[in-house]
């Protein structure tokens, strides 16, 4: 199978260059960057070809077997450690540490609310010190929907599993609390998604 056979996705296409815009003003030379839900590698492959001195990490529940393997493999890129970790976010044990930073796109919406908690336990476990946890997708404020489209998309999901669905940022930001990391920016992107960052508390230790 070509390079160009391998399966894409049209969303990581379209969202990728608004994404990195965010991250180039984030990320900073030699972080090691961890990304959740690596899918079909695009993301990362694009991102690490864009940023040579930053270090990436990528992981999925395919791990080593799925399709970002292939595609990162192929390229072959020195700032990409390889082979893709198979994580799982509700084993609390990611087999990582000391990460600057993690990063995911479009899995908070497609996981069910006790693994969207386990996330960020789990980030809070593998951040460095001074660490962030960088989240992009659509959510929603106060209960409400941000847009019809959202709407739409929400209704979609939990068509397909009612435990899926778009997050409210109120739950979000208080999961973050609960495990020791506070919420330091909202960026706006196209399409009615958003950029969340949160930057791990000081001496913050996620609850027993």
């Amino acid at each position: 199978m070509s390079m160009s056979e391998l399966p894409s996705s049209p969303a990581a296409l379209r969202n990728r260059d608004a994404i990195l815009a965010v991250l180039k003003k984030r990320l900073k030379s030699n972080q090691l960057v961890l990304e959740i839900g690596s899918g079909s590698g695009e993301h990362l492959a694009y991102f690490a070809q864009a940023m040579p001195s930053v270090r990436w990490l990528p992981s999925d529940l395919d791990g080593e077997d799925g399709v970002a393997q292939e595609r990162l493999a192929r390229l072959a890129l020195p700032n990409v450690i390889l082979p893709v970790r198979l994580l799982d976010v509700n084993n609390l044990n990611w087999r990582v540490a000391d990460v600057d930073v993690v990063y995911s796109a479009n899995t908070a919406h497609i996981m069910h609310w006790e693994s969207v908690v386990a996330l960020f336990l789990g980030v809070m476990s593998v951040l460095c010190d001074d660490g962030s946890f960088i989240l992009y997708g659509p959510f929603n404020e106060e209960g409400r929907y941000t847009s019809d489209s959202n709407r739409v998309f929400d209704q979609s999901l939990k068509s397909r599993d009612p435990a899926m669905g778009i997050r409210d940022l109120d739950d979000l930001v208080s999961l973050g609390e609960q495990a020791g990391l506070v919420l330091t920016e909202r960026v706006a992107m196209p399409a009615n998604n958003q950029m969340l960052i949160w930057s791990k508390k000081p001496f913050a230790h996620p609850p027993s």
